[in-house]
């Protein structure tokens, strides 16, 4: 399986919670995905309100965050 890596900075590799919310939150059929820094620039939102999201989809048994 080919490692994912960030669309913007590169780094790799990427967690099972950034795939999940690059997923989530931009498109279910994304073939780029965000690192968490990059993602919350992108969004224009900080790093810690994307992980309370992330527990949050976890509490309600998205399959994305298992």
């Amino acid at each position: 399986m080919e490692e994912k890596k960030c669309y913007v900075c590169g780094k790799t590799p990427l967690t099972k919670y950034e795939i999940g919310l690059t997923k989530k939150i931009i498109d279910k059929k994304a073939g780029h995905f965000f690192c968490l820094p990059c993602l919350a620039e992108y969004l224009e939102v900080t790093e810690e309100e994307l992980l309370v999201k992330i527990e949050e989809f976890k509490e309600e048994g998205c399959t994305l965050f298992k």
